[in-house]
């Protein structure tokens, strides 16, 4: 019933916003105020049973696959342009706006924080089974979502998403009890969780494939020991995915933070800094057999691949920012009498990051859609990483040579987009689609 009254809400919200009567009579503003705290309301109502934590017994939920047309679609449903334009203009008023002074003291703000989460974005990643929205798998949907945040900046887009990206893996693998267990905490309205992912290890030329971090069976348990790294927000975290190696390979397990023998300690890194990455040591901790994430179809090798391309939609966004800095920047920055895109150099340099920009969409959403249909995206995810990681550099680059000597500085947001953008090869975890 729940579901049906949330469903004929949006369909009332998508009428209204059609029409052109409340223009004409001047009453826009106070129905869409309106219409917008009795929706949110009604999505409270809807999780407000869920107790943080509890753990819960119920039927795991799969969201089904995207029905296949057999061709690669690249336009998008009206709802998902809604979403876009939503996302756009949050990130250029709230995003853009806070990025400088959140790099500065690599800390997430925390109006910003609150604000994002009227936005609804877990709603995306959390089934209708569970309070969410999600009816089916929506990975082009979180494509769409990471690319679009970070058009407004990198790095806080990171942080604002990591949560998001434990529920989507729960989501997409957890068994019943976990669904049940934590699901409903990530649409608390007074107190949401806060979660993270902890992949990477400080290691030269770290494969996620093979972990130096161990999870040993010990009675009616396991027994986590190892050191991680570049953990995004693991100071505010309730939750976290720890990936460890078994007697059977590589696992992921979901820890609570408060468990005995987690620790963390800041490390801040040269890019991503408003995210606020930091160490975690695991020192035998104790987690229960059910807090191995998911059960025999859980792939780690897929979930790494969803990893990947939450980075190549991110790398994406923030490209486009590039882009779009620069081109006006240099329409009006004159130099021998004439604006500097006038020469010819400048001019095919711009030319070469549109179109390698393209081509890192392309591709990104290509295995996306491939993931979505429930088809094998391997080795699209692969290419896509790959051209992301050269690309997003050369355009970072290009950026900042098209400054000049602005480019260098901390008046023009370029520096910074070009230090985050380093973290797009680099990256394992942190992200999942």
């Amino acid at each position: 019933m729940g579901n049906r009254l949330q469903g004929w809400g949006l369909e009332v919200l998508s009428r209204i916003a059609g029409a052109d009567w409340p223009d004409r009579l001047g009453l826009r503003r106070p129905m869409e105020k309106a219409l917008y705290q009795g929706s949110r309301q009604g999505f409270h109502w809807a999780s407000a049973a869920a107790k943080r934590f509890t753990s819960r017994q119920g039927p795991r939920n799969r969201l089904n696959t995207a029905s296949a047309s057999g061709l690669f679609d690249l336009s998008l449903s009206d709802e998902q342009q809604q979403m876009c334009d939503s996302l756009g203009r949050f990130a250029r008023e709230w995003l853009y706006p806070q990025a400088h002074d959140a790099d500065a003291q690599a800390a997430l703000p925390a109006d910003l924080l609150a604000a994002s989460q009227e936005l609804g974005l877990a709603l995306y990643a959390v089934s209708e089974a569970h309070g969410g929205m999600a009816t089916e798998n929506s990975t082009v949907t979180q494509t769409l979502i990471a690319e679009t945040l970070a058009q407004g900046d990198y790095s806080l887009a990171v942080a604002l998403l990591s949560t998001i990206s434990v529920a989507n893996a729960i989501t997409r693998w957890g068994s019943g009890p976990q669904q049940a267990s934590y699901l409903p905490a990530f649409l608390d309205d007074n107190k949401p969780l806060r979660a993270c992912m902890a992949v990477m290890e400080p290691e030269a030329l770290f494969n996620p494939m093979h972990l130096a971090t161990t999870a040993v069976r010990q009675g009616q348990g396991y027994v986590l020991n190892g050191h991680k790294s570049m953990v995004l927000g693991a100071a505010e975290a309730d939750l976290m995915l720890v990936a460890a190696h078994t007697e059977s390979g590589p696992a992921v397990f979901i820890v609570e933070c408060q468990q005995q023998g987690l620790g963390w300690r800041e490390a801040p890194a040269m890019g991503l800094r408003a995210a606020a990455t930091a160490d975690v040591v695991l020192d035998h901790v104790h987690v229960n057999l059910e807090a191995k994430l998911g059960d025999a179809d859980f792939d780690y090798s897929t979930f790494l691949d969803y990893g990947s391309l939450g980075w190549c939609a991110m790398a994406t966004g923030c490209c486009q920012a590039v882009l779009d800095y620069v081109i006006p920047y240099c329409n009006e920055r004159e130099a021998f009498g004439e604006p500097i895109s006038h020469r010819q150099g400048v001019a095919f340099m711009i030319a070469n990051m549109a179109v390698e920009l393209e081509s890192m969409r392309i591709m990104t959403w290509r295995a996306a859609a491939r993931a979505e249909q429930g088809l094998d995206f391997h080795r699209e995810a692969y290419l896509a990483r790959l051209l992301c990681t050269e690309k997003a550099m050369q355009i970072g680059t290009d950026g900042v040579q098209l400054l000049g000597g602005h480019g260098f500085t901390k008046e023009h947001p370029v520096e910074r987009w070009y230090r985050d953008l380093r973290a797009t090869g680099l990256m394992w975890g942190g992200l999942h689609l």
